[in-house]
């Protein structure tokens, strides 16, 4: 697909879809040029926090003693987080605190992953840098301010001096061990999703327009049946980027709850 957008380029022809185009116009474009503008972004973020308390608010409303099918989903769905995300992680000791969060952390990224599957809603919130750098650095805070509150200044010490390491290889690793705990963390935690987002759906772009271009745009039997096997072949890549969208949701929920354990147990070692 690339090798056919890059010859219809050079003739002028196809032109494969670039980020930029993915974007709507800003809302309400105050001081848009600096990109402060209220944009399609910003509106599905609170879009998403409408949607999961109404739908969860909803479910719940009766707390029936034999529950609705709605209402069975909605404890499902939190069972699930509860269960698989907090006690397995943290232990039966720790993981209750954290459960809101995990449960707000899991829904609010699968819910701003899955806008990008709508059509006209274009490309997934989390599929931006913006949104995804903000998150992964409100997780970062929280668990590097409950490791010190656990652990005091100890905590530093903990996080980057390994135990039970000869002392010369200590002017090595404890570097190492300090941009990879608190620099590159949270990068990896962020530049993750965004990566995954970001990719899937563009493939999906390219595959859509290309099928456009070759049954609308060109002549002649075999380039319309060629667009036809594109388009047939791009909708298992959708499904695919269904099930990206909600891996990638468990995964920054679960790494968000792994972060949380290191902090409580860091000086289990």
């Amino acid at each position: 697909m690339s090798s056919l957008a890059l010859s219809a380029a050079e003739e002028g022809g196809f032109q494969p879809p670039t980020i930029s185009e993915t974007h709507l116009p800003d809302i309400l474009p105050w001081m848009a040029p600096w990109g402060t503008g209220f944009g399609k972004n910003m509106l599905m973020v609170i879009l998403a926090v409408v949607l999961i308390t109404w739908l969860f608010s909803f479910a719940i409303r009766k707390q029936a003693l034999v529950p609705s099918r709605g209402q069975y989903l909605a404890e499902s769905a939190y069972g699930f987080v509860r269960n698989t995300m907090g006690r397995d992680i943290l232990g039966d000791k720790h993981f209750k605190p954290w459960i809101p969060l995990l449960f707000t952390v899991f829904f609010f990224v699968l819910f701003n992953n899955l806008f990008g599957a709508i059509p006209g809603l274009q490309m997934p919130t989390f599929s931006h840098a913006g949104p995804a750098y903000a998150l992964a650095g409100i997780i970062w805070v929280t668990w590097i301010a409950l490791g010190f509150k656990l652990h005091g200044a100890k905590f530093m010490k903990l996080m980057t001096v390994p135990s039970g390491v000869p002392k010369p290889l200590l002017l090595i690793l404890t570097p190492l061990e300090f941009l990879s705990n608190f620099i590159i963390r949270p990068l990896t935690h962020s530049l993750r999703l965004m990566a995954v987002m970001l990719a899937g759906h563009i493939i999906v772009m390219l595959a859509g327009s290309g099928a456009e271009f070759l049954i609308a745009q060109q002549e002649g039997i075999a380039n319309a049946g060629l667009g036809v096997a594109v388009l047939i072949g791009s909708i298992p890549l959708y499904f695919l980027e269904l099930i990206m969208m909600v891996l990638q949701a468990f995964v920054f929920a679960l790494l968000t709850a792994i972060y949380i354990q290191g902090s409580i147990e860091a000086d289990a070692h």
